[in-house]
């Protein structure tokens, strides 16, 4: 076993990276009217800055491990640090959308592999019976960085420029590289099966023209015609994906862990109901500053109830469950978080403060609870091998539904400003969030499907690591 200040030091850099990652994915949130302004696009037509970073990370993840496994911990997350270290960089230089886009792209390709790699060191480094206590260590920067994230960025954008969000992570990441090379080990496994490439490709396929279909509705003003083209590629791709894992000797994910039942409902649960979550982060900071004049610094400090009332309501979540059961919590909460996000047309720049702050506080708190059952129900039943892989699954999954969630609601933003007019903004985010909301609480019947005597177990009630 390595020295106990070397395991301390491992436990901490892989929860810097995680904080680095969950940082990045809320950070920009702010900045995105800024962005707008300094590279002379509409802050309605900037979605395409989060979704590349959340649909980079989706496609990557389930190569993450194998990467691990073939190359080894150290190699493997070095090369994670220094690309994340790269597509900072290019962000802050981009001088275009299009740049900008694209360093995304490389920053995301970075952050996939920080948490799998990191989380997947942590397992081999430390002992069973401590190995719960480590895993909360790294999980608590995921809670952090999104708290911390969209005020931060509003307040680098107001004492100096948007490029700062990027730059910061350059001294970060260099730091972490000078600890990567001493104190990560490098255990890389003498023999690995072979990487299911065309199983990898028609993922991706699948993952990325679904999300373009819908991204172009609206950025990116691609006619009907080619949406339908690229929705039904998609599809078949998916589908594709499907049967040819059912024949393959190692897929990237088994089709039998679809038989497990929470497993199945769950993960379904997770894609529909996280649809309209994964819109808020962009939405709201959006709303704030577009349509009631809130400053950058500002629209982040408001996002800060939510965040709070976010991390308190988690202890709640055992306590629920155990008495009424996941079916019964998760059906009634989703559609509490779809009032919630509906409630958010009430806005206004007349509406009082407090009122807001009160609104921000109990989507916060139900969004939470939403995502900490959503995650438990999905893993609890899987064991072994099925459990490694239906974690891979739902992380890719939770950044995939963060992407098309913006896609979705970038789309709809568009087309209600296009019908009501430039002038009328508030109007099309009214109608945005009433159809998010719509959407959210619509995928409550999925966990209906649920046995209603699924319960808590305690023995496995830790809640997975939370990502998007």
């Amino acid at each position: 076993m390595p020295p106990e200040r070397s395991l301390r030091i491992l436990l901490w850099l892989v929860a810097t990276g995680f904080f680095m990652q969950t940082l990045d994915t809320t950070i920009v949130n702010t900045a995105i009217p800024a962005m707008a302004q300094s590279l002379g696009e509409r802050p309605l037509r900037m979605q395409s800055v989060v979704i590349a970073y959340a649909l980079t990370m989706a496609m990557l993840i389930p190569a993450s491990g194998w990467l691990a496994d073939r190359y080894g911990l150290r190699r493997a997350f070095m090369a994670a640090i220094v690309l994340f270290i790269i597509g900072s960089a290019l962000c802050a230089a981009s001088r275009s959308l299009i740049q900008l886009t694209a360093a995304r792209v490389v920053q995301g390709a970075g952050g996939a592999m920080l948490l799998p790699i990191g989380r997947l060191a942590v397992l081999r480094a430390y002992p069973r019976e401590r190995l719960l206590q480590a895993m909360s260590v790294v999980a608590v920067p995921g809670l952090v960085g999104p708290l911390i994230g969209p005020t931060l960025g509003g307040w680098l954008v107001e004492i100096a420029s948007w490029h700062w969000i990027f730059l910061i992570n350059i001294p970060i990441g260099l730091a972490g590289c000078a600890a990567t090379a001493v104190y990560m080990p490098e255990n890389r496994l003498p023999e690995v099966p072979p990487f299911d490439l065309g199983g990898y490709a028609l993922l991706a396929l699948g993952m990325v023209t679904t999300s373009f279909a819908l991204d172009g509705l609206s950025e990116l003003g691609f006619p009907h015609a080619t949406v339908l083209i690229l929705l039904i590629f998609g599809l078949v791709s998916l589908v594709a994906y499907w049967l040819r894992a059912a024949q393959q000797p190692h897929p990237l994910f088994p089709p039998k862990i679809f038989e497990t039942h929470t497993f199945s409902i769950g993960l379904l649960g997770n894609l529909f109901a996280r649809l309209g979550s994964g819109s808020m982060p962009f939405l709201v900071p959006l709303l704030l500053q577009v349509s009631l004049g809130y400053t950058p610094f500002h629209a982040g400090m408001l996002m800060l109830p939510t965040s709070i009332a976010a991390m308190s309501s988690k202890q709640l979540v055992t306590p629920l469950i155990t008495r009424v059961g996941y079916r019964r919590m998760l059906v009634v909460n989703t559609v509490l978080v779809g009032v919630g996000m509906a409630s958010f047309a009430l806005m206004s720049p007349t509406q009082p403060l407090w009122l807001m702050i009160v609104q921000l506080m109990f989507f916060g708190s139900v969004n939470s609870l939403q995502f900490t059952a959503m995650n438990t129900v999905t893993l609890k039943d899987l064991h072994g091998g099925e459990a490694s892989s239906g974690n891979s699954l739902l992380s890719i999954v939770q950044m995939l539904s963060m992407s098309l969630g913006v896609a979705a609601a970038g789309g709809l933003l568009t087309t209600f400003a296009d019908v009501y007019g430039r002038d009328h903004a508030l109007t099309a985010f009214h109608y945005t969030f009433i159809c998010v909301g719509l959407m959210t609480a619509a995928s409550a019947w999925i966990f209906w499907q649920l046995s209603p005597d699924v319960r808590a177990d305690h023995a496995k009630e830790e809640e997975p690591t939370e990502i998007g």
